[in-house]
């Protein structure tokens, strides 16, 4: 939920009309828009590359996960753990659009541990291959647009903690 829809069900359930702070930070919200366009176009225009670095690195980095008996080992299983970390990329764009994480956490994060920890999926694997992505993700934008996608990616990798 957008800062937007947030303060006018907040208002409404008052029976208010939108507060000064809440005009504020809807203005601030508005006015970040192109920013936040500008990042959600990086991230879905750059996916495959962020997804191809990012997954060597971490198996690099976790060789473990692809040796045999790893959840991606094989593969179809490197491709399965791939296609996982496309969509929590997805889900990141989705956070950096609305402004919120409301978007991450209801569409993809309730259960996630759970699910994994079903499966036998080392889920220190799958935060790490995030904290992957945000690193390829960053060095393909500004600063300033790095530290607004990261805050979405951090969200993620703390969910999975």
């Amino acid at each position: 939920m957008s800062i937007v829809t947030k303060s006018i069900v907040n208002a409404d359930a008052e029976a208010r009309y939108l507060s000064p702070g809440e005009l504020d930070r809807i203005k601030a919200f508005v006015t970040s828009g192109e920013s936040r366009l500008r990042i959600a176009e990086t991230l879905t225009g750059s996916r495959e590359r962020i997804i191809k670095e990012a997954g060597d690195r971490l198996f690099q980095k976790r060789p473990d996960v692809v040796s045999p008996g790893g959840n991606a080992y094989g593969e179809e299983m490197t491709a399965t753990c791939l296609r996982d970390m496309d969509y929590y990329l997805r889900l990141v764009t989705y956070g950096v659009v609305a402004g919120d994480v409301t978007p991450i956490e209801e569409i993809g994060l309730v259960g996630v541990k759970e699910m994994y920890k079903s499966l036998g999926t080392d889920i220190g694997a799958i935060a790490q291959s995030v904290r992957e992505m945000k690193e390829v993700a960053s060095g393909l934008m500004s600063a300033e647009e790095a530290g607004e996608a990261g805050s979405y990616f951090d969200y993620v990798v703390g969910a999975m903690q």
